[in-house]
């Protein structure tokens, strides 16, 4: 059985030091992909050091922002860093891919990602666009170059209506446009990848995985379902239980997200 979480840390810094090392403890996660990550790549290193990982970190070229990462209990085969486009993301802090050498000889691609936010009307909106272009264009390549695919992250877009809890009062927003929505459809329609998460949990509201630090959402849990775990086939089949793991209180929680975590039954990757 191999366990992958996913989690938007909301800096790795600041979720160090407000308990994200007691989650890693209690979960023990086989991969744990990180994004906004928020550090250079050595102070990464440096922050998840003597964790028994390996990290493999991605930063953003604008100091502070961004950021995704790796950690896993092995060496990865080969990393590759960001989604091309005439390098205009490959220094955008906001895609990497890492692969894994399983213990039936497969390989495993794991990607973590981290999609614009977007704010309708602005270039940021224009950026998340051409960031969604560029999965759309890169999934299908790595379903063919490799056995398992995997792409994991906070991708800032709820699919459907299940997936937002006050989703009337968002439908002119990013996060929630037609437009963004569209992308996923693809997703999980022509492009073939599975949404593991919502397979697993079933045609329910959430289970969601982000909510705003201001006011009452935490405790209301009115939430978004922005965090994903997109699978080929094969690697979806082989997924058996999806848990959010959603701090017991406010004042516990080490980022505004919760950490996906999904357990598949394959077997481990080899040392």
């Amino acid at each position: 059985m191999i366990r992958i979480a996913s989690v938007n840390v909301n800096g790795v810094r600041a979720a160090w030091r407000k308990g994200m090392p007691t989650w890693v403890d209690t979960a023990k996660p086989d991969f744990i992909t990180l994004q906004e990550v928020r550090a250079a790549n050595d102070i990464a290193h440096g922050v998840l050091a003597d964790t028994g990982y390996t990290t493999i970190s991605h930063d953003a070229e604008a100091k502070g922002r961004a950021g995704v990462a790796v950690m896993a209990r092995t060496q990865p085969e080969a990393v590759r860093e960001g989604l091309g486009d005439d390098g205009y993301f490959d220094r955008a802090g906001r895609w990497v891919e890492t692969d894994y050498r399983l213990g039936d000889g497969s390989l495993l691609t794991l990607v973590s990602a981290y999609v614009h936010s977007g704010e309708v009307d602005t270039p940021k909106q224009e950026d998340k666009y051409r960031f969604l272009d560029r999965m759309t264009e890169r999934m299908p390549a790595l379903a063919k170059a490799s056995d398992h695919v995997l792409v994991t992250g906070d991708l800032n877009v709820c699919h459907t209506e299940r997936d937002l809890k006050n989703w009337k009062a968002n439908r002119k927003k990013a996060g929630f446009l037609p437009e963004e929505r569209a992308y996923f459809d693809g997703f999980f329609g022509e492009v073939g990848y599975v949404d593991v998460h919502r397979k697993l949990s079933g045609d329910i509201d959430g289970p969601y995985t982000w909510w705003s630090m201001r006011g009452k959402a935490f405790d209301n849990d009115t939430g978004w379902r922005i965090d994903y775990q997109m699978a080929t086939p094969a690697l979806a089949e082989a997924a058996v239980q999806a848990t959010v793991d959603k701090a017991d209180s406010w004042a516990e929680r080490w980022s505004d997200h919760a950490p996906l975590v999904i357990d598949y039954d394959l077997p481990a990757a080899k040392a």
